[in-house]
């Protein structure tokens, strides 16, 4: 048996960690196409050229959010707990995101905010909508990638099924804010 230093077997490790962390929140931008019909009432998703979903303004448009930082929304009024969270220089990331919308609440008080949060919907697993949100990221160079703009067509195409119905899988959605 080989003894490994401990620079390798930190790297090894790390390594490990890096990806089980990243499998552990794939998520499918197709079927967050459609989970994200519960987040339209509040959000949008709109670049500066085109509006992509169009939704509500009661919470901050959401193209771009990951790699953004926290509550930079221009124009967008935060609440303090949120604004908080992003004076601490956090930059939203898919790990983040599907945190925060489990509980927003409960991801300002740990993360350098307090108090509620205007979002007061939540999302048991977030990591669809997370997955689709990220092929919007501005990170790229081509802005909204084609898994994003097939995506958001079978959203497109489902809306007829979908239209009237309620989509909240906690029961819990409150139109009086949004965080980001």
């Amino acid at each position: 048996m080989t003894k490994l230093s401990g620079t390798k077997l930190f790297a090894l490790t790390a390594a490990a960690l890096m990806a089980t962390s990243t499998a552990a929140f794939a998520g499918d931008a197709q079927a967050g196409a459609k989970e994200f019909n519960k987040c339209k009432s509040c959000h949008m998703i709109a670049s500066a050229d085109e509006t992509i979903v169009k939704g509500g303004k009661t919470g901050p448009n959401l193209y771009g959010v990951v790699g953004r930082p926290v509550a930079s929304f221009d124009g967008f009024k935060y609440g303090d707990g949120i604004l908080a969270v992003g004076a601490t220089g956090m930059v939203w990331d898919e790990a983040s995101l599907i945190e925060y919308v489990a509980d927003p609440t409960a991801y300002i008080d740990t993360h350098g905010g307090s108090g509620r949060s205007k979002m007061t919907f939540k999302l048991k697993d977030g990591s669809n909508v997370v997955a689709y949100l990220a092929t919007f990221s501005t990170m790229s160079d081509e802005g909204a990638s084609d898994e994003g703009a097939e995506a958001t067509e079978t959203m497109d195409d489902d809306m007829d099924e979908t239209k009237g119905q309620e989509h909240n899988q906690e029961g819990e959605h409150n139109q009086a804010g949004g965080s980001n």
